[in-house]
């Protein structure tokens, strides 16, 4: 089984930077769509950003701009740059790995059902 470690959650104040790193276990990560989503307290576990298995990257419309994901297949590591983040921001931030080979190289999903294996996740708490 794929293991997912995220790292570099935090308490960062409003406005501020924080970039959170998934690492992979296993000798086909460049073979896997990768994932960040998020959940805050009371709600439904939500996407943030994915890559696809060649780069090809997705945003949510609420992080769009402020958001970037980004691969390195060399040491199986998947990151979120985080910039300007506000109080809506808040939440647990769950790693994820979608190992379906099937698809296009440029198509990563967007839906949590669609990710088979998940990190523990890390907090990120953005205060005022």
């Amino acid at each position: 089984q794929v293991q997912l470690v995220e790292s570099g959650g935090g308490l960062v104040q409003a406005g501020g930077s924080l970039r959170l790193s998934c690492t992979a276990s296993g000798r086909t990560f460049r073979t896997y769509a990768m994932a960040w989503f998020r959940q805050a307290p009371g709600k439904e576990r939500e996407f943030v950003a994915a890559v696809a298995r060649i780069g090809t990257t997705y945003y949510a419309d609420s992080v769009k701009g402020r958001f970037t994901i980004s691969r390195d297949n060399a040491k199986n590591t998947v990151d979120l740059q985080m910039n300007g983040l506000n109080s809506e921001d808040t939440a647990v931030y769950y790693c994820a790995a979608d190992d379906a080979v099937h698809v296009p190289p440029t198509y990563a999903p967007k839906t949590t059902s669609a990710y088979d294996y998940w990190g523990q996740g890390t907090q990120v708490t953005v205060s005022s």
